[in-house]
């Protein structure tokens, strides 16, 4: 059940990232709602899950509207997997704690992504890769943090994300 809900939960945050957030874009960028949900998934799950729901959601992603297929999911991928890493080494009801972590593993998330555009010939000048896109897709997730946190925490231990014990 758990997975289907979190399946479900990817689908939508795809779907208002591609239709709804256009007309929310906060200097020139929206966020990314697969990433932060893959980035609480993480924190919440460790990083085997974590990896695991990334590049899920990153393949979900690409096959939506991807030009490069994988790009996103070996980005998730990775920030899954890195937000999974802080699972036992930090306080996971801290909204600051999950904000500082969001921004963090967005950084990471994007750094991945323009690496690999760099690998497949694409040449953006690392200023602005880092000032147009990467930091401010940084900030605008890790202040949704602070709104939609609490809900996923409480959603996965005590509501719908909750994993169903025999």
């Amino acid at each position: 059940m758990r997975t289907v809900t979190f399946l479900v939960l990817l689908g939508m945050g795809l779907l208002l990232e591609k239709t709804v957030l256009h007309f929310l874009r906060v200097a020139g960028v929206k966020p990314d709602l697969v990433l932060l949900l893959v980035i609480f998934n993480g924190i919440l799950k460790g990083p085997r899950e974590g990896a695991f729901w990334g590049f899920t959601g990153g393949l979900l992603e690409d096959f939506a509207c991807g030009h490069y297929i994988g790009l996103q999911a070996l980005s998730k991928l990775c920030a899954g997997y890195a937000a999974g890493l802080v699972e036992v080494r930090v306080y996971k009801e801290s909204l600051l704690v999950a904000a500082v972590v969001v921004w963090a593993v967005s950084l990471i998330a994007g750094a991945v992504v323009y690496l690999l555009l760099l690998s497949l010939g694409i040449l953006i000048t690392p200023t602005d890769a880092l000032l147009r896109v990467i930091f401010p897709v940084a900030v605008y997730n890790g202040l949704l943090s602070f709104l939609f946190y609490r809900f996923f925490h409480r959603a996965t231990f005590h509501g719908i994300l909750r994993e169903e014990g025999f």
